[in-house]
């Protein structure tokens, strides 16, 4: 199951009413078979990975339960915070030495759904019941939660997840079935999200919809030393009216072509929300912006006032502490 964006714990309670809160961690999301004492891990796309993740096997064998569980394996550091989520998947992208990775990179694991339970299914049950049953069999490794309808509450709970390191919170209907695949109103995600004011290099032809207008946008930031550093691409948040008054733009623009991209003169600047900024081998700083949308143009900046490769990568540095 799949969540919606909220913008923020006010309108997620205001939306839910008596919600289910639960630190959002930004680990590699997990379902784990058991059935007597052999246990399968599944990744979201139901890939199994079980023979990589052997912490995960031990810590479920010897429960006397059958079950199907969903939940996030996470690498954390030594007083708990989380790893970044790439560093995380180190542990699912190799299949050998996974004795050493796991010595040099142990994976917590911690649940927040039962769809399975002792041969009873449990998916049509609300979110409040399946997390009854899910904290009376499984005490110790439950995602920190908080059912509640106070607005306060809910805030601090929100502050702490955040002040630990995490993402944000899920925001969950008690009654919201487990409708797996759908990204339905029951469940809500609250992330911090970091702004950006970056220039547009490039831009790619759209398809389907977007077909005759330019729509997928290469991102730079500015370079104190001179020129712009690509930091990703992102085709995410433009509206209509965006899509056609940014294709007009990079046309006037446009300094030559290379396949289905137009390149153009570094001039507009854009603000840009993304969730956190990972390594990458595929931009020249190293660095790239993970989910990244757009939230509007800045008419009023010139693009020598746009954000510095210096403050990406202060930010990068920010979320290793």
């Amino acid at each position: 199951m799949l969540a919606q964006p909220a913008k923020d714990i006010d309108a997620a309670l205001a939306s839910l009413g008596t919600a289910l809160l639960e630190w959002k961690l930004d680990g590699a999301r997990v379902q784990v078979h058991k059935q007597a004492n052999h246990v399968r891990v599944f990744t979201r796309n139901l890939n199994e990975v079980t023979d990589r993740v052997p912490e995960i096997v031990e810590a479920l064998a010897d429960l006397p339960h059958d079950f199907i569980l969903d939940g996030e394996a996470i690498a954390l550091r030594a007083d708990s915070r989380p790893h970044p989520f790439q560093v995380t998947m180190r542990r699912f992208g190799r299949r050998l030495d996974v004795e050493a990775q796991r010595a040099e990179l142990p994976l917590a694991v911690f649940f927040f759904d039962c769809l399975l339970l002792d041969d009873v299914t449990l998916v049509d049950r609300g979110a409040g019941a399946r997390h009854d049953e899910l904290r009376r069999i499984l005490p110790k490794l439950v995602t920190p939660s908080l059912m509640t309808s106070n607005l306060e509450e809910a805030r601090r709970f929100y502050a702490e997840a955040l002040a630990q390191g995490h993402e944000g919170v899920m925001a969950k209907a008690l009654d919201a079935p487990y409708e797996a695949g759908r990204r339905g109103a029951g469940w809500l995600k609250v992330k911090r999200a970091h702004t950006l004011d970056l220039v547009v290099l490039a831009a790619e032809w759209g398809h389907g919809r977007r077909h005759g207008r330019l729509s997928n946008l290469h991102l730079g930031a500015r370079d104190p030393a001179g020129g712009f550093v690509m930091l990703g691409k992102t085709f995410k948040g433009l509206t209509d009216a965006m899509l056609e008054w940014q294709t007009r733009e990079f046309l006037a623009r446009e300094t030559g072509r290379d396949g289905f991209t137009v390149h153009v003169r570094p001039e507009l600047v854009v603000e840009i929300e993304f969730n956190d900024i990972q390594e990458s081998p595929h931009y020249p700083a190293g660095l790239a912006l993970r989910f990244a949308r757009v939230k509007g143009y800045r008419p009023d900046k010139r693009a020598d006032e746009a954000d510095t490769i210096d403050t990406v990568r202060a930010i990068y540095q920010q979320s290793l502490s």
